[in-house]
């Protein structure tokens, strides 16, 4: 029979006893069986946990690290990360454009399976939620957020896959299989607008259930819901509707101040964060975890002989006093013992051991919490500075100067005392707020996505990017094939209905 990818991996559902045990976890020991998981709240409270966990396990390779490892793969599509040798290669063929567009490549096959199989689970939740016994509010949120996973993942599976979505047109280009139900018939692709119909359909029901109260930052609340949404409306280019949705997402949120921001990245309490991992520590993720890629000081071989560094032309556009400016060195400092021998680097108030090679720009931003010997690090998903991004070029894309500049201002004073809020109008005041949409969210996994979503050019020249290193692909033009990911050829052996993008 055939099978769509989405069917294929669903046949091992975070509701089957049989996969693997972490899916149905609400700690790494326990296990709910699937006659079990939708008699009860408490079951169905396993389930959406299970999700969460899912969020960052290793699934095959260890560069197949959930939303973690799908971050690397954005970011490493963009320029603003730099690779700054080949090291022992992770990664580099993404760097080179060249994964992404190899329909037999294990990434390409995981990012594809990762999100639809997050979705086989949200639908299994939200056909049968409603019939366990339980308190009805616990009914709700389970339910929203399997909701909001679904829609989430179909987002980052139309974006991704498909031509990017051009607001005030018909967009009846190929989009994704918007996969509804749990059903191993191979389905279609819909049409971009369809995937964005059902995706905010999906947005709109799961923030009229979702509560503002959570148990942990790795659950879903309407919060959270409200932010996934602005992404959408950013990306349709429904900029009041962006707008609101994100000031309304980081309400009660207080933005990180100098310490925090200097603080690793790696800890989900941090105020300003909305959404995120939450890792504990015998849920150890050795060689797949984020932070075995891009922090400053855990010794894997990857970290010790490639250290992640930012494009030099961006950071000359942060200000001297700006504390995010500590996230990177451009000139690290050996540490010597007496007889003046190297014992260790300081990056900016990181030291990392003398094994390591330093490079100018490394960054110092992500440090795992387990200092060189463990990689564990919670993962930011969504942080309010991102909101405020959001907030401000949605009103500047309106036209509202003022308000936009005053957004902005809001989230950059906080990094810059000696800011000055901007006196910019139109194309200029956007392109401000889109250069301190980089620096602020660097390395977190946007920069592939709002180079496509703003129909721009890749361009890496005139930075410190490698010559040998990028196998000299140094720019992409906007609205190329290349953009969208190939479908992998494993859907397209299973599924009859799916047709692969331009070659």
């Amino acid at each position: 029979m055939k099978r769509v990818l989405y069917s294929a991996f669903a046949a091992c559902l975070l509701l089957l006893s049989s996969c693997e045990k972490e899916y149905l976890e609400t700690n790494p020991t326990d296990q709910v069986a699937e006659s079990e998981v939708f008699t009860t709240t408490s079951n169905g409270w396993a389930a959406i946990n299970g999700m969460h966990r899912a969020m960052f396990f290793q699934y095959d390779a260890q560069d197949q690290a959930g939303q973690g490892s799908v971050m690397i793969n954005m970011d490493m599509l963009g320029e603003d990360v730099v690779n700054t040798t080949t090291g022992n290669g992770w990664w580099i063929s993404t760097y080179r454009w060249l994964t992404h567009r190899n329909e037999n490549a294990g990434t390409v096959t995981f990012v594809y399976r990762f999100y639809y199989k997050l979705i086989a689970n949200a639908n299994k939740i939200i056909d049968n939620i409603d019939k366990t016994t339980g308190p009805e509010a616990d009914k709700q949120a389970i339910k929203g957020q399997a909701l909001a996973y679904r829609a989430w993942a179909h987002h980052q599976l139309v974006q991704i896959f498909a031509e990017r979505y051009k607001a005030g047109e018909t967009n009846s280009q190929l989009g994704v299989p918007v996969m509804l139900t749990n059903t191993i018939e191979g389905q279609p692709r819909e049409t971009v607008e369809d995937v964005y119909a059902q995706i905010n359909s999906d947005f709109d029901a799961a923030i009229s259930l979702l509560p503002a109260t959570r148990s942990a930052k790795s659950h879903i609340n309407v919060n959270v819901a409200k932010g996934m949404k602005a992404r959408v409306a950013l990306t349709m280019g429904k900029w009041a509707e962006a707008a609101q949705l994100a000031n309304e997402a980081r309400a009660g949120a207080t933005l990180e101040n100098f310490t925090q921001m200097l603080s690793g990245f790696n800890d989900i309490s941090t105020p300003g964060w909305i959404w995120g991992s939450d890792q504990i520590q015998d849920q150890t993720t050795y060689f797949y975890s984020f932070f075995a890629y891009m922090s400053v000081n855990f010794s894997s071989t990857n970290i010790r002989g490639n250290p992640k560094a930012i494009n030099s032309k961006l950071y000359a556009n942060i200000s001297d006093t700006d504390v995010r400016k500590q996230l990177w060195d451009t000139t690290p400092v050996a540490i010597k013992d007496a007889a003046g021998k190297t014992v260790g680097y300081d990056i900016n108030g990181v030291q990392i051991l003398p094994t390591f090679t330093p490079k100018a720009y490394m960054n110092r931003k992500f440090i795992s919490a387990g200092g060189s010997g463990s990689s564990i690090g919670d993962v930011p998903y969504m942080r309010a500075a991102e909101m405020y991004l959001i907030e401000a070029e949605a009103l500047a894309r309106q036209g509202k100067d003022d308000l936009a500049a005053k957004a902005l201002y809001d989230l950059v004073v906080t990094r810059d005392p000696d800011y000055v809020i901007s006196t910019s109008t139109g194309q200029t005041l956007i392109d401000e707020i889109l250069i301190q949409r980089r620096i602020e969210l660097w390395g977190e996994g946007f920069r592939f996505l709002d180079l496509k979503r703003t129909n721009s050019a890749l361009d890496r020249t005139g930075a410190n990017h490698v010559a040998t290193v990028v196998a000299d692909l140094y720019t992409v033009p906007a609205g190329d094939k290349q953009w969208q990911w190939l479908l992998p050829k494993r859907e397209l052996d299973t599924n009859p209905a799916a047709v692969q993008n331009p070659l």
